[in-house]
């Protein structure tokens, strides 16, 4: 055992035996000794897998019979699905040969049921798709129309129901998408929405009309804006199967003109559904009223006192007519909800609008009413709800356009200058939260430095 040395007080050096460490490792010698020991003794126990017996297991398994599999298959009727695009000079005949249609029947349903037909006024590069047999029967076919006035998709279907067609009018489930543009100006407002290199898409030119209008009571379009001057625009696309059908409304619009920006943003109440453009601190921007319901007229007889002209009396005018040829689109002057639609005796054919507060309008005389103008139905500032006839006690083909306050006739014109109603405490509290979501977006567009003072 060797001595581990150690100084004692007196300065000599010692020698003491390291015991206890001996001790400890003495006794750990004897453990790791054991555990060996231990190991070596068990290792026989354990079975070699060789030693294990084996067993096998036989079945005899069924194979499918592939010529019956086969024969099923050619039994069952196969149907095939095409899609074609409409192509210019196209007749019913050239696109049932693509689609490969070969089914006399169907192509006499399409051409004389009114709703199918309508599948034959397809634009150009228009998606159209069929399903047939094998022999080339057709089992169904549909494609996508848009309302050129409403801008309402619908889905056209032709479908064989046993021995005969029927067709189907439904609206379209479209996807909506947000769009985000901005563009300066170079040299015109049109040539900028035109430039696709920007951010990659080019601007509907329906788009830059609303930002037009958005903005025509703040900006000078024809004389104020100038190169450098830029806008921002957030708005709705709706897509079928990845393809444009429509552009919608604009969200939000921005235009910084001579370094002032100045923005708007679409708001609809959740609750009433009536909406409108306000000022990012809650201001409406349009007016209240339509200058005008038609879009092209002119006045006839105005609200004065006139000699009526099928009595022949001399009477208070209490509205003002407009000369339109028959059929012309009559727009709500504000949003509204249908107070009444139908016969109102000598008036003819008319729809009275309820407006916000105790403002109401009516509209007389129409050829025809559009559809959807039941009583309590919600209207949209713009939106057709007739068309110019000559019903009722007329003359000739006009509009009687009345605005009442409070159930009486007044001068529609001494409300021109009237704003939209006011939004209420608790519509602005959902107001804000919007409008901080379109001012984050217009954060997004700006370019980054770019100061400015707000409008």
């Amino acid at each position: 055992m060797n001595p581990i040395q150690k100084i004692t007080q007196n300065g000599l050096l010692q020698l003491v035996p390291k015991t206890r460490k001996a001790r400890m490792l003495g006794a750990g010698a004897v453990f790791l000794s054991m555990c060996a020991f231990g190991a070596v003794a068990v290792a026989p126990i354990a079975s070699d897998p060789s030693d294990l017996p084996v067993q096998s297991v036989a079945q005899d398994l069924e194979l499918p019979n592939l010529a019956d599999q086969i024969a099923a298959l050619q039994q069952d009727e196969q149907q095939f699905i095409h899609e074609e695009r409409i192509r210019r000079g196209d007749s019913l005949g050239s696109i049932f040969t693509r689609l490969g249609i070969e089914d006399a029947q169907a192509q006499k349903f399409v051409r004389s049921d009114k709703v199918a037909r309508r599948l034959l006024s397809l634009p150009n590069g228009k998606r159209i798709q069929a399903e047939t047999d094998e022999n080339g029967m057709l089992l169904s076919m549909s494609a996508t129309v848009v309302d050129g006035k409403s801008g309402n998709a619908r889905t056209i279907t032709v479908e064989r129901k046993g021995e005969k067609f029927v067709a189907l009018d439904q609206p379209a489930k479209l996807e909506r998408r947000v769009e985000m543009r901005s563009r300066e100006i170079a040299s015109s407002l049109y040539a900028a929405t035109d430039d696709a290199n920007m951010d990659g898409g080019t601007i509907p030119d329906s788009v830059v009309g609303e930002i037009i209008e958005m903005f025509s009571t703040s900006i000078d379009f024809r004389s104020d804006v100038k190169r450098g001057d830029r806008f921002n625009v957030v708005y709705e696309t709706f897509w079928l199967d990845g393809e444009l059908v429509k552009t919608g409304r604009i969200l939000a619009g921005e235009f910084v003109n001579r370094g002032t920006s100045y923005q708007s943003v679409w708001y609809e109440d959740p609750i009433s559904k009536q909406g409108g453009y306000y000022s990012l601190d809650g201001k409406a921007l349009k007016k209240a009223f339509l200058k005008s319901p038609l879009q092209y007229s002119r006045i006839s007889s105005g609200f004065s006192m006139r000699t009526h002209p099928i009595s022949g009396k001399w009477k208070a005018h209490k509205g003002i007519d407009y000369a339109a040829v028959t059929g012309t689109p009559i727009r709500a002057v504000a949003d509204a909800t249908v107070d009444f639609a139908g016969n109102g005796n000598g008036y003819g054919n008319m729809v009275v609008l309820k407006h916000w507060s105790n403002y109401s309008s009516a509209y007389a005389h129409m050829s025809r009413i559009a559809p959807g103008m039941k009583k309590g139905a919600k209207i949209s500032q713009g939106q057709v709800i007739g068309y110019v006839g000559s019903t009722g006690w007329s003359t000739g083909a006009h509009l009687h356009y009345e605005f009442r306050v409070a159930g009486v006739a007044q001068d529609p014109n001494k409300f021109k200058s009237l704003v939209q109603q006011p939004l209420s405490q608790s519509e602005l509290a959902r107001f804000r939260m919007a409008a901080a979501e379109m001012n984050h977006r217009f954060s997004l567009l700006a370019p980054s430095g770019n100061g400015m003072a707000a409008r």
